[in-house]
């Protein structure tokens, strides 16, 4: 018997996810109204945090960038003061009871990140499954669907795509049902198997014939299913009783029902000019009585615990600014890539990719999607959402070139706006009127469309 002891070094990729880096990412794609509550949640909570809440406007923040540049509290910076004998008096202003924000008055709802985390607690898996677990709940967008690829995951965490695949799996079985789907047709299978209705005939309805389903087409998929109309119908009703929206019931901060811009975009001269907000959210800074602290007190456990607090203050500190820096660097190349919207209005956005964005300032194209998520600008032409400044194309007949989906928004609002209200037209003429321009949707399409720009179906737009 032949044994070998020989020694044998293997590389293996392991996940370095830490809590800080969680949180980086979650401040990342916050909006600003979110942002400033969890400021505020993590100054009631952290005694080293102090607030400045004074108020600075728009055309205050230009002035001020100069200032904020020699003054930005960056990691060394705030440790070597708080260490040193010299440390010097800022200007502090603390947040108290009459510092009032209309903001705090917002009724509190069940937010779906939380309450798919307070799960994964109680799912019995190893520490390291888990925190790519946590990581893909914090991915999800405001539907409840994973959008971002098990690819792209992967290489953000430096892992595998199995790990990937394996932790997502552990997330899909999480309620409510249908949660870290890709896809509605892998929302409604997840729903399905769940709830032990998934068989071969509602799989191939799901998979094949969700417009038909839609349309109540049933004879089409009968014939094709080899069951009766009455069959298929029967199933139709099954599948229509599933939640394409998972997060239906859950805050996702879709509901709030004001904008706070993140920043505006001015035009001088032709030159174009971005002026982050800086109005909302308070300058935080570390409480200078914790350096007494640490330089007088003998106790070794109180250290260590202002120690942590002031770490976490410090990394708090640095992910909204680096926040800041990553929605200025997105702008920036917005701006140069629409400026023909920002000249002459919505009507001249053109296609933009967010992995053309992302290639241009060297990240991933989920730090762009995170970056933009629930983000808007203030321009000339009001008030716009950054998402909808990357709009998708749609291809047409006529050089195969790409319009912007909300060009062709703009064109069902026109003519819904020149319909004749007595008789108004149906989404399928609509569809049709938009295929003599050589903009081929489906009537499915003409009604997403209109329900997103807050147009009403032609049964409740009739006037007599």
């Amino acid at each position: 018997m032949n044994l070998d002891y020989r020694m044998k070094m293997t590389q293996e990729q392991r996940l370095i996810l830490t809590q800080n880096m969680q949180q980086s990412i979650k401040l990342l794609q916050m909006s600003l109204h979110d942002l400033r509550e969890y400021i505020d949640n993590e100054y009631s909570e952290n005694p080293v945090l102090e607030m400045n809440e004074e108020i600075i406007s728009y055309d205050d923040a230009q002035a001020n960038e100069e200032m904020q540049t020699e003054d930005r509290y960056d990691h060394k910076k705030i440790v070597e003061e708080l260490y040193s004998d010299n440390y010097k008096d800022r200007s502090e202003k603390s947040y108290s009871g009459e510092d009032i924000s209309p903001l705090n008055f917002i009724e509190k709802k069940l937010s779906l990140k939380d309450y798919l985390q307070e799960q994964l607690v109680e799912v019995n898996i190893d520490q390291y499954t888990l925190t790519i677990c946590q990581y893909i709940v914090e991915s999800l967008d405001n539907r409840g669907y994973l959008e971002i690829s098990i690819e792209e995951l992967a290489e953000e965490l430096n892992i595998s795509e199995e790990e990937v695949e394996k932790a997502l799996k552990l997330v899909q079985s999480l309620e409510p049902y249908g949660i870290g789907a890709r896809n509605i047709k892998e929302c409604l299978l997840i729903q399905s198997l769940k709830l032990n209705i998934l068989d071969n005939i509602i799989e191939q309805m799901i998979l094949n014939h969700l417009e038909n389903v839609a349309d109540n087409k049933y004879e089409v998929v009968g014939k094709d299913l080899n069951i009766s109309p009455r069959e298929a119908q029967r199933y139709g009703d099954l599948i229509k009783k599933l939640e394409p929206k998972p997060s239906r019931g859950f805050y996702t901060g879709e509901e709030v029902n004001y904008i706070i811009p993140d920043a505006e975009i001015k035009n001088i001269d032709g030159e174009f000019f971005i002026l982050m907000n800086e109005s909302v959210l308070p300058r935080l800074m570390i409480n200078k009585t914790y350096k007494d602290v640490l330089q007088n007190n003998q106790d070794s456990e109180t250290n260590a615990y202002v120690k942590d607090k002031i770490n976490q203050a410090l990394f708090l500190i640095k992910s909204i600014e680096q926040r800041k820096n990553t929605l200025h660097r997105v702008l920036e190349c917005v701006i140069d890539k629409q400026k023909d919207f920002f000249k002459f209005g919505k009507q001249y956005i053109k296609p933009l990719m967010l992995k053309e964005v992302a290639e241009i300032l060297e990240v991933h194209d989920s730090t762009v999607s995170r970056a933009i998520k629930d983000k808007y600008v203030l321009t000339n032409y009001g008030t716009v959402k950054i998402k909808d400044l990357f709009a998708s194309g749609v291809s047409s007949n006529n050089n195969d070139d790409d319009m912007a989906t909300i060009k062709i928004k703009n064109e069902i609002k026109r003519i819904i706006d020149e319909e004749n209200k007595g008789k108004p037209l149906s989404d399928q003429i609509i569809s049709s009127m938009l295929g003599e321009k050589n903009i081929n949707i489906s009537r499915r399409t003409v009604a997403k469309y209109r329900e997103e720009i807050g147009i009403k179906a032609s049964s409740m737009r009739k006037r007599l």
